[in-house]
């Protein structure tokens, strides 16, 4: 327990905390910089400047340096070969402050790691390291989990704010929001750094509840809520965004500040799907919990069909079955179709019991079976389990060995495991990566055949993942009312799916040894495939939007894309409480007024 001196001491490190809205100095809001400064530039913060910050955050500064220095010079050195060990798991690669869970993305960007990081562990931290950057005109960067595709997790010659060690998960039994005086409900408080299956291990696996959150374990929770956030089974709960209650948050200002229903409602709309990094650092947040069903469970196989004309009606078959029985709260995850004329279930179930799954799908399987041109590459296989065990990776070790794979680390928390498919992805660097919301009058029977034949057109080219989870569209009407508050495009409501198209390889973080260089070639013919795959998809939904934590890099139109009408508002709420563009990501609120890499105001 923390001493009562060191209490008082940590209290009065921390500002006082806002429950008003913002209201800038004339000091603060007039220092609107043309240009943001970095190591080398007249402006660059002295070594005496980087000392005094590190004596306010109590140590918790590190100078960072390129993941593979050491590599260059010998790839055997002790150095280089630590560096190449942390990318064998995807924990260790989140508690490196230098590398991100993506390395990168082809002719966009690299992982590089900031010039210095405050490894924060208190509030008072963020909070000096926000007025370290704004008083100095630094490039600042905020990283929880790290597994931003866009690369708004790093960025060179920045301070970066890394949340990691902020990740207490405490049960909160009846929690009332601060200045709200609705009815006490069960939620969970989380640090800034918790990963999802910090979440579930303190609210499923021990407390026997359910938080709305993120499929991949180690994703970040702060960053997922404030992207909108979905998981297996956002069909029946919504997304996590609209699960959020109340945050603590440090604005620009160097201000914390509460952000909920009652109290800056403003701010706590744009937090609820508007993006992370575009408005202040989350330092917590508190989620709403729910009752859990009895089980949990998932379904897999894949079918091959021996003709184009085959594969054609297996789409339609796939399309037509799922529309008259699986779209619903129930379902969820994810069927693939690929250019070797296969399809590929991988789905997911809630509330059901493993026969009545396998009844479920008895007549598609029956259809399957009936028809020679049709053979099962991988055999249908489904599995329920107590829903409470569906995050234990002590439990999967007994009962299902190679789904979920622990962080074998010495020192490492019990609880900490990965689903087998994500762990393979760590470190991965990305080709092309494009998504866009389906909507659900593609699902009528009128437009089926629309929908197949544009699945089939974009199957040539690259495979076309449907992923039902992350549309909400035959979720129930609570789910989809909550979704309606958040700042998401409001596309997602009723769009039966989000469709991605994407493509890349194996890690490529710079200097990296035993690696050839990134085959820039290939790379962008394949790039060039994913995105005529998506043309033909979006001929059956033109004007589809697209998911900010899922989508293109180079996407033009993303202010629209990403919150359509919910922009105008969304920018009104960043002039608010970031006047002079302190935050800055890729494709963030707000970052059309500065260069591609977040230095040069351009207007």
């Amino acid at each position: 327990m923390m001493k009562r001196r060191e209490l008082l001491k940590a209290a009065a490190a921390l500002p006082v905390l806002s429950l008003a809205p913002v209201a800038w100095s004339s000091a603060v809001a007039a220092a609107a910089p043309t240009a943001r400064v970095r190591p080398g530039d007249a402006g660059w913060p002295s070594l005496a400047d980087w000392g005094q910050l590190a004596q306010r955050v109590e140590g918790r500064l590190q100078k960072l340096d390129a993941p593979f220095a050491a590599c260059g010079a010998d790839a055997a050195a002790p150095a280089c070969v630590a560096a190449l060990a942390h990318l064998k798991n995807t924990f260790d690669i989140g508690d490196q402050a230098a590398l991100t869970q993506t390395s990168g993305w082809l002719d966009a960007w690299s992982s590089q790691p900031s010039a210095y990081a405050v490894a924060a562990k208190t509030t008072a931290d963020v909070v000096a390291a926000v007025n370290f950057a704004r008083e100095h005109n630094l490039r600042l960067v905020v990283k929880g989990g790290g597994h931003s595709y866009q690369g708004t997790s790093d960025a060179p010659d920045s301070l970066l704010v890394w949340t990691r060690q902020m990740n207490d998960a405490t049960l909160v039994p009846a929690f009332v929001a601060q200045g709200c005086s609705t009815a006490p409900q069960p939620a969970v408080t989380l640090g800034a750094g918790a990963m999802w299956i910090d979440a579930y291990d303190a609210v499923t696996t021990r407390g026997g509840r359910y938080v709305q959150g993120g499929g991949c374990t180690t994703v970040g929770v702060a960053g997922l809520v404030q992207s909108g956030g979905f998981s297996n089974f956002s069909k029946a709960y919504g997304t996590a965004a609209a699960g959020l209650l109340e945050a603590e948050v440090v604005t620009a200002d160097g201000q914390v500040r509460i952000a909920n229903a009652c109290t800056n409602p403003d701010l706590f709309w744009a937090l609820k799907g508007g993006g992370g990094g575009s408005v202040g650092v989350v330092t917590r947040l508190t989620l709403r919990t729910r009752e859990l069903p009895e089980n949990f469970g998932g379904l897999f196989f894949t079918i091959k069909a021996s003709s184009d004309a085959a594969f054609r009606a297996l789409i339609a078959k796939v399309v037509a079955f799922y529309a008259g029985a699986l779209f619903n709260p129930h379902w969820g995850e994810q069927i693939a179709f690929n250019t070797g004329n296969t399809v590929d279930v991988n789905m997911v179930f809630q509330g059901l019991g493993q026969q009545q799954a396998e009844e479920m799908w008895a007549p598609f399987l029956a259809w399957l079976r009936e028809r020679p041109e049709y053979t099962f590459e991988r055999p249908f296989r489904a599995i329920a389990l107590p829903a409470r065990h569906f995050w234990n990776v002590e439990f999967f070790k007994k009962h299902a060995p190679g789904f979920m794979l622990a962080d074998e680390r010495p020192g490492a928390p019990a609880h900490h495991g990965v689903w087998k498919g994500d762990a393979e992805d760590a470190g991965w660097f990305i080709h092309g990566y494009q998504s866009a919301w389906l909507p659900q009058a593609l699902l009528d029977e009128g437009s089926q055949s629309q929908l197949v034949s544009a699945l089939f057109r974009a199957s040539r080219h690259w495979r076309v993942g449907l992923h039902f989870n992350k549309g909400l569209a035959g979720a129930p009407a609570e789910a989809i009312e909550a979704a309606r508050q958040t700042a998401m495009n409001p596309d997602v409501l009723g769009a039966f799916a989000l469709a991605i198209i994407a493509g890349g390889d194996g890690a490529r973080y710079p200097g990296m040894p035993g690696e050839t260089p990134p085959d820039a070639q290939r790379g962008r013919e394949r790039a060039a495939s994913i995105g005529r795959a998506m043309n033909e998809l979006k001929a059956a939904a033109p004007n589809a939007g697209s998911y900010v934590s899922e989508s293109d890099y180079f996407l033009k139109n993303w202010q629209s894309a990403f919150w359509g009408g919910n922009y105008s508002r969304l920018a009104r709420v960043k002039k608010q409480y970031d006047p002079n563009g302190l935050f800055f990501v890729h494709h963030g609120v707000g970052s059309e007024d500065w260069s591609a890499d977040g230095f040069t105001r351009l207007r």
